[in-house]
């Protein structure tokens, strides 16, 4: 069972500058609706319990979202406005359920995941990179069902052009299981359009098996000087873990750069 899920928000957000040289990405509006609560939304939805977030010192304004009880209290006594009282209660039931870790510095998401390592309670969790929005369908519930039956490690899959295979990582598949699940062999990082292995694309899903941290304790930093996690994802493809690959039906949507962050609040407008 997959109970709890951990989500990086510690990042510096330097594709949406000059927006968040004061604010904080994950809380800028999209549609209407701050787009960590998409998130947070779709975390619910596939029953999960805990939510973890890591964020930095430079981030509380995200902590702060969340416990600004005092204020809404003052304005709705003052307005008596229903629409505020149900944005209160909604943020309420989110707080029920989230706690906070804090990575200070920006040393990749191998080492925001190891923050968590004292957190997490069972043999499995759930990450979500925020980032990465999946609309019209439920991406980590459909993975957590696949879990559950194969009792694995699940990633997140989307077939992209093959001229852009160097923008992503991707994945070697070692066997097709079905028309949406694959047996994953190995994931490269950002390969050259020659060597890529395959067009699947890791997308910001993730369910992944606790043991993970006692690869990330040991791992070196990688490119950019980040600890990342998928070179601990390989380790534990190459020890024998079984990962699968998932091509999810909802729609991907890129929340992290100006023009994906513009485009996503016309695709959830018109959806």
């Amino acid at each position: 069972m997959i109970r709890q899920a951990i989500i990086p928000l510690a990042g510096l957000g330097t594709r949406l500058l000059p927006l968040t040289s004061v604010y904080a990405k994950e809380l800028l509006p999209i549609n209407g609706k701050v787009g960590l609560e998409y998130i947070l939304d779709e975390c619910i939805e596939a029953g999960i319990k805990e939510i973890i977030l890591i964020i930095s010192n430079r981030k509380k304004i995200i902590q702060k979202y969340f416990y600004n009880d005092l204020f809404f209290k003052k304005i709705i006594k003052a307005k008596k406005d229903q629409r505020i009282l149900n944005e209160y209660k909604k943020i309420k039931k989110y707080k029920k359920m989230i706690k906070f870790v804090f990575q200070n510095e920006p040393k990749g998401t191998g080492d925001a995941v190891l923050k968590t390592r004292n957190k997490i309670k069972d043999n499995y969790f759930l990450m979500i990179l925020p980032d990465d929005l999946i609309i019209k369908k439920n991406c980590s519930k459909d993975m957590i069902l696949i879990h559950n039956k194969m009792n694995c490690s699940v990633m997140a899959s989307m077939k992209v052009n093959k001229k852009t295979v160097n923008r992503w990582g991707i994945y070697s598949k070692k066997k097709q299981i079905n028309k949406s699940n694959f047996y994953i062999k190995d994931v490269v990082e950002k390969p050259n359009i020659k060597s890529a292995p395959s067009n699947n694309a890791v997308i910001g899903r993730y369910i992944l098996p606790k043991k993970i941290f006692k690869k990330l304790q040991k791992q070196t930093k990688g490119k950019g000087g980040e600890i990342h996690i998928t070179d601990s994802i390989r380790k534990l493809i190459k020890d024998g873990e079984e990962f699968v690959g998932h091509t999810f039906k909802g729609k991907y949507l890129d929340c992290g750069s100006m023009e994906g962050y513009i485009k996503s609040s016309i695709e959830i407008a018109i959806k």
